[in-house]
């Protein structure tokens, strides 16, 4: 644009550039933010009353959001307790609010941990089985107590007295060969370790197992409708609890927005001494009794499962169990006075049992119902209507005579 102030003659040579500046303040940028800008150059011509647009310009603006929110879980649980037979466990973190998406790894009491990828079965269902599938880990074997097993699982240890690990199916086997895809990498999926058992005793025997675990990790990526993306990291192992117990996970989450990672943490331990809580502390005949567990000596993760048993007997609704954090009782009668119950708390890690007794006392107010059913009011009332109608089937019968 330029001014006009000069005459026809002049305006070629004393022709004045103006600059005009325009700006737009975003204030809390916000994901929703994130997109393409454009900026409109015009006049307006007064003859035809129009807008001419001489020019434009446009700009994208990226805007980051580190993570929101990182939390560490135990997937599949409450899980029992097995002394038998080994079994696999996997750790979730999720990361939410981030835009891009972060990247998360594990550190086991402050090291990093050496994973293999792989992919987990979950991805390949939202990714509408365009990838390639892997198959999920493979249940471990559960060998017969037998003393001739000892020297089978002598066999497969390696000769430097380590166990042999067993890798599940490769992702590619089992398929034709021109259904392989060139360049396609092959991942492993989550193996189970074959784990030789020494047998102490018929009646518990105790699990081999490798002092240096396979770690396999994973990760899902999904998108929301706010532009970040929700990041689901699992961490899957044998789980060895003699050498677990106690140890302690975390989850760190880098992103381009963070000046340091992000990092939340889980320390695995089994149940010790659940704390139990009975109300009422006095209970009496008729009473509903609850009884609740209140805590543990020790923080707790996973989450335990809590299986109630009634020692010698079932329950007063007939069953053999009850699993929840709390037991009612309804309406207990006099007959359960003195009757044990025992609460047992497991996780994968360890079991732990405790038991408590119920002590019913006699109920006044239950005991005068049963001696004067009709609430204290007179007999007469209720048996007046009676004796008149006998009275009068009397009569008639000795008339009738």
């Amino acid at each position: 644009m330029f001014n006009t102030n000069y005459s026809h003659m002049e305006d070629y040579r004393k022709r004045e550039d103006l600059v005009y500046q325009s700006t737009v303040r975003l204030p809390e940028v916000r994901i929703l933010d994130n997109g393409p800008y454009e900026c409109h150059v015009g006049i307006y011509d007064r003859a035809t009353r129009e807008k001419v647009v001489l020019a434009s310009g446009n700009v994208f603006l990226t805007v980051m959001s580190p993570p929101n929110n990182i939390s560490v879980s135990a997937e599949n649980c409450p899980a029992p307790f097995s002394r038998y037979q080994a079994q696999n466990f996997t750790l979730l973190c999720t990361a939410k609010g981030g835009k891009p998406a972060p990247s998360v790894y594990f550190k086991r009491d402050g090291e990093l941990i050496e994973v293999i990828s792989y992919i987990h079965p979950s991805a390949v269902a939202e990714d509408g089985g365009g990838s390639a599938g892997v198959r999920g880990a493979r249940p471990l074997i559960s060998r017969d107590l037998d003393d001739t097993k000892l020297q089978r699982s002598l066999s497969l240890l390696d000769p430097d007295g380590r166990p042999a690990r067993l890798f599940t199916e490769s992702p590619e086997r089992g398929r034709n060969p021109g259904q392989h895809t060139q360049g396609q990498q092959q991942q492993p999926s989550p193996a189970t370790e074959v784990i030789p058992e020494t047998v102490v005793s018929r009646e518990f025997p105790r699990w081999v197992q490798s002092t240096d675990p396979l770690y396999y990790f994973s990760h899902t990526h999904i998108p929301q409708s706010d532009g970040s993306v929700l990041v689901q990291a699992r961490l899957t192992w044998t789980l060895n609890p003699q050498l677990d117990n106690d140890a302690m996970f975390s989850c760190e989450v880098k992103h381009p927005a963070l000046s340091m990672p992000m990092q939340t943490e889980v320390t695995l331990a089994a149940p010790k001494g659940p704390k139990l809580l009975m109300t009422p502390t006095r209970a009496k005949v008729g009473d509903t009794v609850r009884i609740t567990v209140q805590g543990f000596q020790n923080e707790v993760f996973p989450e335990p499962l809590f299986t109630w048993t009634r020692v010698g007997g079932r329950l007063l609704d007939g069953s053999a169990e009850w699993d929840g954090k709390e037991l009612i009782l309804e309406r207990v009668p006099a007959e359960l006075n003195g009757s044990m119950y025992r609460c047992t708390a497991q996780n994968p890690l360890g079991s732990t049992d405790t038991h408590t007794r119920l002590i019913v006392f006699e109920n006044p107010a239950m005991m005068k119902n049963t001696q004067n059913p009709n609430n204290g009011t007179p007999r007469v009332d209720v048996l007046g209507p009676i004796w008149m109608v006998l009275a009068l089937v009397l009569t008639v019968t000795v008339e009738l005579t």
